[in-house]
């Protein structure tokens, strides 16, 4: 397999249909595999990640692309993505994955690259057993350690989407907060998802965001200038394919509530919600999931509602299901190998002793 550098990300449409066609043929399409999650990614944050696109080829056939991110010294990779994709892979055919991934691993090799950190990668990809499997004579030790649980509401199929959907039209909790809000005024539930309604909304949506996290003595990613960049160029590069989608509850056409996520080959995505904290009581939150769920159920062809990084309570409690994430580390240095194990190990049992995990915050505070 020959591999090919690029270091950016070129706006080529031939490039991208063969790329979008490769993710659309993982074993699960993401949205965050697509070729325009990259370019989005570039357009706000390639002043700070410094993309290096490898991309297979067999012949003159694109088989494999891998999107990378080095650092600073340009001797340690990462996914370019893994600051904002709650799911990422080397994208390829599963039955090419193991030949992709050994000759991205020598390519990376070749280049002197010294570490490379693959975060946010789903365990269920093939990927995992093709890293276990790479020549050892390339990067000597991998290091797995889970990450992540991502909670999903696996829809089903007849009865079992049926009962779910009545389930919560029903639900006394969520019947009881709709009631309070409505009498204020009328309750509305909207999906935008043209670029021109995202883009109108998108000032309401930041301000509380930011708000909400004031709120809670948090920082918002959205105070920074490259996250905002960010969510407008997916809206943008996505324009007319209906896949962008900002939900929002509507009180007398005012938004209380809201969740910028994608319905993206079978899967709504719940990636970026917030709601008005003037309502909290009510949870307005809780009740917009509740009707993308609703919403999905009545849907043809989407499966599931992945309620993505993060182990928010209220996500537990809606899912019936789950998918795990892995931190993977590559090195050729067993001294840094032996670091990466250490301080997982160290981290892991210091969460079984909050007492101890406790006192250690505090030292590193002071």
């Amino acid at each position: 397999m020959r591999i090919i550098q690029c270091r950016e990300i070129p706006e080529d449409n031939e490039l991208r249909c063969q790329w979008n066609a490769i993710a659309m043929q993982m074993e699960r399409p993401e949205v965050f595999y697509t070729c325009e999650w990259a370019l989005a990614m570039q357009a706000a944050y390639g002043h700070v990640r410094k993309p290096l696109l490898m991309l297979g080829y067999e012949g003159e056939t694109l088989v494999g692309v891998a999107s990378l991110a080095t650092d600073a010294t340009e001797k340690a990779i990462s996914f370019f993505s893994a600051t904002t994709a709650d799911y990422c892979d080397f994208v390829s055919l599963p039955q090419l994955r193991q030949e992709f991934v050994n000759a991205i691993l020598a390519e990376l090799k070749r280049n002197s690259m010294s570490s490379i950190t693959l975060a946010n990668l789903p365990a269920d990809s093939s990927t995992v057993d093709a890293l276990r499997r790479a020549p050892k004579n390339q990067w000597r030790h991998v290091f797995m350690r889970p990450a992540y649980i991502c909670s999903q509401v696996q829809l089903g199929t007849g009865e079992q989407r049926l009962a779910l959907r009545n389930a919560l039209v029903a639900k006394k909790k969520i019947r009881r907060y709709l009631r309070a809000m409505e009498r204020e005024g009328p309750i509305s539930f909207v999906h935008l998802s043209s670029r021109e309604q995202i883009e109108a909304a998108m000032p309401d949506f930041v301000n509380a965001h930011v708000a909400r996290f004031v709120a809670t003595g948090r920082t918002s990613s959205l105070e920074t200038p490259e996250r905002r960049c960010f969510l407008e160029e997916l809206a943008k590069r996505f324009d007319g394919a209906g896949l962008v989608t900002l939900s929002q509850l509507r009180i007398q056409d005012r938004p209380v509530a809201w969740n910028l996520g994608f319905r993206f080959h079978k899967s709504w995505f719940w990636y970026q919600p917030t709601f008005d904290g003037r309502y909290e009581e009510n949870s307005p939150g809780h009740c917009l999931l509740a009707r993308i769920v609703i919403d999905a159920c009545e849907s043809e062809g989407m499966e599931v509602v992945d309620l993505g990084l993060g182990a928010e309570g209220y996500k537990e409690r809606f899912g019936n299901s789950a998918r795990q994430t892995l931190h993977v580390s590559v090195s050729d240095s067993w001294s840094r190998h032996v670091r990466e194990v250490i301080r997982y190990r160290a981290a892991s049992a210091l969460k079984r002793s909050p007492k101890v995990e406790a006192a250690v915050r505090r030292v590193l505070g002071r």
